[in-house]
């Protein structure tokens, strides 16, 4: 029984740095696939492929550095058949929802190196990383997606 309460203990999952925001991802988030906190997938963005599950119009105004565009209504699972299946993969979206939605699908089409972005590219822009425009240059705009979710946006130019 301590071994496992002691596991129980050990365990932990992302968090962002906002109670409320944090508060409303254990809400919405099911949490049932790998995920990376901000502060790693930063630290070692170079390892990673990073993968944008928004719609166009968000990821025109901004986006993390070496993304590529994968959508969320129109994704297809073959716009990555060109990766092999243990390619280290980060997906992000606005807040973590939708980009969980592709890391499940990714997860069941068999690549094993994939995880989710806790907190988005909201979060990613809060704890102070860079974002790029369509030219590659650093901007400080951010779609906000809408009102209600641009809320736990924090810093940079609220696009919607």
């Amino acid at each position: 029984m301590i071994f496992g309460l002691s596991f129980i203990a050990c365990q932990s999952h992302a968090q962002v740095k906002s109670g409320t925001f944090n508060f409303t991802l254990k809400m919405l988030l099911s949490r049932d696939v790998p995920e990376i906190t901000v502060a790693d997938a930063a630290k070692n963005s170079g390892r990673y492929m990073f993968l944008d599950a928004r719609e166009q119009k968000e990821y025109n105004v901004s986006h993390l550095p070496s993304t590529r565009f994968v959508g969320y209504d129109s994704f297809s699972i073959t716009f990555l058949n060109d990766l092999p299946k243990d390619k280290p993969l980060v997906v992000y979206c606005s807040i973590g929802k939708r980009s969980e939605d592709i890391t499940r699908k990714l997860k069941k089409a068999g690549f094993t190196n994939v995880h989710n972005l806790y907190g988005g590219i909201f979060e990613w822009v809060n704890q102070g990383n860079q974002v790029y425009d369509l030219q590659n240059k650093p901007t400080d705009k951010i779609h906000a997606y809408g009102k209600l979710w641009g809320r736990f946006l924090d810093k940079g130019t609220k696009v919607y």
